[in-house]
């Protein structure tokens, strides 16, 4: 490597990518959702929310409604402690101005540093091929000459896992009709790469797309589509708020109507952790999706940490 780049990584998912990369060394500042791998909570923090985050998830959703009839973005950037970093490079995302400091907000901030001028990357993904992409790019701008060697291993090791898991997953029949929530109210249905997460665990997805942002629903459109499988994976919570949202599902009258409920088919994840962050752990998602539409034939481990059943 020509140079030690310090980055700074705004975003979960390319802290993930980073490290995964083999440059973790390199990380000098995150934002305030970064927390994966255990080490980078170490690292100064470079971003912070302009709303209480504490709440129900109405509450939450009417608190960022609010805030982005003037802003650009829900977080905020810390211009102090980036001066004080002089990052080299500055990874963030375009993708959701509700998941992590918008671009806008970034590039504001690095035109008024004065003791470095950062390379920023933004990250868009909407489809997995597009987070593999993402991962490639980062490699090529990160690692210089290494950067074939060092991101076709990575993404071989991805691709090898996400191949093999798909491979068994076609085989297996029935292959259950699903809804994943990504959040409770109102509701939405989790789209972008989600959809293809669920073909590929051998479930049939309904009520999103792939490759198109996660779309409001109504509980009617919900009944109307009685899923096998239901999977309840709110952005930014973990199980433990997943499982409190759930039941605040459950509090709806045509709840109990629903073919999953009835069947006991409905699940919790921690989406912060997996689903929400487009980055190499989606294919643990994957996985978790797989053990979830078929646990007779798929156990990799991640019952209990990435997901329960929903005992209602």
């Amino acid at each position: 490597m020509p140079f030690s780049p310090r980055i700074i990584s705004l975003i979960p998912s390319a802290t993930e990518i980073v490290y995964g990369l083999g440059l973790g060394e390199f990380l000098v500042g995150r934002s305030h959702e970064c927390d994966y791998p255990c080490a980078v909570q170490a690292l100064p923090v470079c971003t912070a929310p302009k709303f209480n985050p504490a709440g129900d998830s109405a509450t939450i959703h009417q608190r960022v409604t609010d805030l982005l009839t003037s802003a650009l973005s829900v977080y905020w950037v810390n211009l102090e402690v980036l001066e004080a970093l002089k990052p080299t490079h500055i990874v963030t995302q375009a993708q959701c101005e509700v998941c992590a400091v918008s671009l806008g907000e970034v590039e504001a901030a690095v035109a008024q540093l004065t003791q470095s001028h950062p390379q920023i990357i933004s990250l868009e993904p909407n489809r997995l091929a597009e987070v593999w992409t993402d991962i490639e790019r980062i490699g090529t701008t990160l690692l210089g000459e290494a950067a074939p060697t060092k991101t076709a291993a990575v993404l071989a090791d991805l691709q090898c896992r996400l191949q093999s898991c798909a491979h068994r997953a076609a085989t297996v029949t029935p292959q259950p009709t699903v809804v994943c929530i990504e959040w409770t109210e109102p509701l939405m249905a989790a789209g972008n790469w989600v959809p293809e997460l669920v073909q590929l665990a051998g479930g049939q997805c309904l009520l999103a797309t792939a490759g198109h942002h996660s779309p409001w629903m109504s509980w009617e459109e919900l009944a109307a589509a009685d899923p096998d499988v239901i999977v309840i994976m709110p952005c930014g919570y973990d199980l433990a708020v997943t499982r409190r949202e759930a039941q605040a599902l459950a509090n709806h009258p045509t709840w109990e109507t629903l073919r999953a409920v009835r069947q006991q088919r409905v699940y919790i994840t921690d989406g912060n952790q997996y689903f929400n962050r487009p980055g190499p752990r989606l294919v643990d998602s994957l996985e978790i999706l797989a053990e979830i539409f078929h646990p007779e034939q798929f156990d990799f481990g991640h019952r209990g940490s990435g997901w329960l059943p929903w005992a209602g």
